[in-house]
């Protein structure tokens, strides 16, 4: 029969050996978290890249995946009125286009007659300010008196004639539809198969457990996504009315314009609206009589888009859809630069499709991996129950 001290002295190397062998795990598992971290760092400096010199195939395709999310739901409605599938689908685009056709008709057409006053707009606040002048004149004289010292001449300013408006538009005419082209026959043959890929996703599966997660990853990310663009369009739309009856009422031109111009641009999460406040600001000053009467209009819309995203949107999206301001100008930033305005307007709902995904596999701690803590909350392996 084995002493207490017996006992102690042969189970020490087993302990010693399962310890070291946990702690080589840990150091396994942190290596391959270090590699997983720095191979994400070095996609995501080398994405934006490939994304911009293949703009041609892949901004049509992640635009097309967007518009599958949003429009799944609508054709599956009209699917359950017995419409066919085939029509379903096409029927579901139908009613897109003529919604952002229409958008964009009521905002192109006064815009484009407008655009001929831009420069007489400019010269009448050149003018506004051209008074103020007097109270600053002594900045004048002293910008004078150190151009005299600093010994600077005065040169002769050339400037090279660019093309016009028109012309760049006619250039960039052929490429927009044929991008617009793509990206709508894209989401209609997504749109079309959905039903064919929820079933490869679903019944194709190994385990129950992973079917299970891939229809829960499926629903969240297209819950959000539609949601959040349905509710937001629908804000929008409100904001878009009373910024075209608040126009109409104080009697600025196409009110219309205005309202429609209003809820596109609020769709670009803080950069649109001041987008609007300045161009607001700017017709307000070329068209009144005096600078205090111009500023009202982008006064008044300032106000109302304070209201807006601060108590109504909130209060309607609810906790759900709040995500980090910070993070929400970095993927508009990102996406801007790869795509310009088209990547801007897609930027949120890419964000809330990536965050549903994951919420779903996974948060990594990234802040708390520098420190020594593990990468995810669950490891693959548990180090903290021996076998």
């Amino acid at each position: 029969m084995e002493t207490p001290d017996e006992t102690e002295r042969s189970s020490s190397p087993n302990a010693r050996a399962q310890s070291r062998a946990m702690t080589f795990a840990a150091q396994e598992l942190r290596l391959i978290s270090a590699l997983v971290v720095l191979l994400a760092i070095g996609l995501f400096l080398a994405l934006p890249f490939v994304l911009s010199i293949g703009a041609v195939v892949f901004l049509p395709l992640v635009t097309a995946i967007i518009l599958t999310i949003l429009l799944s739901p609508l054709a599956d409605r009209l699917a359950s009125w017995g419409v066919p599938n085939f029509l379903a689908s096409f029927m579901a685009l139908v009613v897109f286009f003529a919604i952002l056709s229409v958008a964009l008709t009521a905002v192109l057409r006064p815009a484009i007659s407008l655009y001929d006053r831009v420069p007489a707009m400019i010269a009448r606040v050149g003018e506004h300010f051209s008074q103020l002048r007097g109270s600053l004149e002594w900045v004048t004289r002293l910008n004078e008196q150190v151009g005299a010292l600093m010994g600077s001449e005065e040169g002769r300013e050339v400037v090279l004639a660019g093309p016009s408006f028109l012309q760049e538009l006619a250039f960039a005419t052929p490429t927009v539809l044929l991008e617009v082209l793509l990206t709508f026959m894209l989401a209609f043959f997504m749109i079309e198969a959905r039903i064919r890929l929820r079933h490869r996703l679903l019944l194709q599966r190994a385990a129950v457990d992973s079917s299970l997660k891939a229809a829960r990853v499926m629903r969240e990310v297209q819950d959000r996504v539609a949601a959040y663009i349905l509710t937001v369009g629908v804000i929008n739309v409100g904001v878009g009315v009373i910024v075209g009856l608040g126009a109409w009422a104080l009697g600025m031109e196409a009110p219309v314009m205005w309202g429609g111009l209003a809820a596109l641009l609020n769709f670009l999460p803080y950069i649109g609206p001041l987008m609007m406040t300045a161009l607001v600001a700017l017709f307000g000053l070329g068209t009144a009589e005096a600078p205090l009467l111009g500023l009202i209009p982008a006064a008044a819309y300032l106000g109302l888009h304070t209201v807006e995203s601060n108590i109504i949107t909130p209060a309607v999206l609810g906790a759900r859809f709040t995500m980090n301001p910070v993070v929400i100008l970095l993927a508009l930033s990102y996406f801007s630069w790869i795509w310009g305005v088209t990547g801007a307007l897609l930027s949120v709902p890419i964000l809330l499709a990536l965050t549903a995904l994951v919420d779903h596999l996974g948060r990594p701690n990234l802040v708390g991996f520098l420190f020594g803590e593990p990468l995810f909350a669950t490891n693959v392996l548990d180090l903290s129950e021996p076998d």
